[in-house]
């Protein structure tokens, strides 16, 4: 008979901690900063998308820019990040229209609409996909799931000597502007995703905002697709704020602990891939999840805590009347 496979690899410190940083950090060095920008940049938007009640809006649109991505391909026959770009932030759009016209002149509600739409769009990308693009490098596995490994194979930007890979750089640059507009219009959506009605009184155009909104969402979509995937990329939209609001209310809380949370998701991440020998973007989205169940059931025990004590000192507060 042959033996049973063991149910994790042997662990292998060196390997696992020491390697990517003393032999492989050339390779591995751009996987944990792309990784970075890419959580970073998901994170970001998904705090906006939860504060919003708006969660499921990355899931349909991490699933509807596929077709924009095919359509921009089969027309402009280039891979170049260009065509792609406008074709998903095209069809993000549309699909955020879609939605709330299916919503306003039907008798369903936001979270059909919803499903009936990104559902749609996700099919017919996909069908596209398989017919027309299957025969020129435009792979179905790798826009579902991606594959971070990838990254320093790719075309590089030469700078100083120093070859900086284009999905990095492009990645970065998404997240430089995700973050200049943020600052810019840090009010506008401050308002609009606490208090529609405080935000229409003081003349702030809140489907305006919605819709801007839903532009760079598309935008960030689109650039982790190359290393997460479209399926992957709705745990970096949504686990680092539901994990950061366990513990955080306050808005700037929540972006900074959602760029603390990317760098120990992109660096961890990596090391458990390296010891489980599977794919780093899943692993990245792994860690993220066994991050959330710790918070949840610290919060938990703390909240058990917590009652616990007011119980005790209301007792206390009984005796002594």
């Amino acid at each position: 008979m042959k033996p049973t496979a063991a149910l994790l690899p042997p662990y292998d410190a060196y390997h696992v901690w020491v390697m990517p940083w003393a032999e492989g950090f050339s390779s591995y060095g751009w996987v944990m900063l792309m990784g970075f920008f890419v959580v970073a940049a998901c994170g970001i938007m998904g705090v906006f998308l939860v504060l919003r009640r708006m969660a499921l809006m990355g899931d349909a649109m991490s699933h509807s820019v596929l077709p924009g991505i095919v359509v921009a391909f089969l027309i402009s026959g280039s891979r170049s990040s260009g065509p792609m770009v406008f074709g998903a932030a095209l069809a993000g759009l549309l699909t955020a229209a879609a939605i709330e016209l299916v919503h306003r002149t039907s008798r369903l509600k936001a979270d059909a609409a919803l499903a009936v739409v990104f559902s749609s769009a996700f099919a017919v990308g996909v069908l596209l996909l398989s017919f027309w693009a299957d025969a020129v490098d435009l792979d179905l596995d790798c826009v579902l799931f991606g594959e971070i490994a990838f990254v320093p194979l790719a075309e590089g930007w030469e700078v100083g000597g120093l070859s900086m890979p284009w999905p990095v750089v492009r990645m970065g640059v998404i997240l430089l502007i995700e973050g200049l507009l943020l600052v810019l219009f840090y009010k506008e959506l401050l308002l609009s995703s606490f208090d529609t009605a405080l935000a229409r009184a003081l003349n702030i155009p809140v489907m305006r905002v919605h819709y801007a909104l839903m532009a760079a969402l598309a935008l960030v979509v689109v650039g982790a697709f190359e290393a997460v995937g479209a399926i992957l990329v709705i745990a970096m939209l949504i686990l680092p704020v539901a994990t950061a609001r366990f513990w955080l209310e306050r808005l700037p809380g929540l972006l900074w602990a959602t760029l603390g949370l990317s760098a120990i998701y992109a660096t961890l991440g990596l090391h458990l891939a390296l010891y489980l020998d599977a794919s780093i973007a899943a692993s990245m989205a792994v860690l993220a999840f066994g991050l959330f169940l710790l918070s949840w059931v610290c919060r938990l025990l703390l909240s058990l805590i917590q009652r616990q004590a007011i119980q005790a000192n209301l007792e206390t507060a009984c005796r002594m009347l």
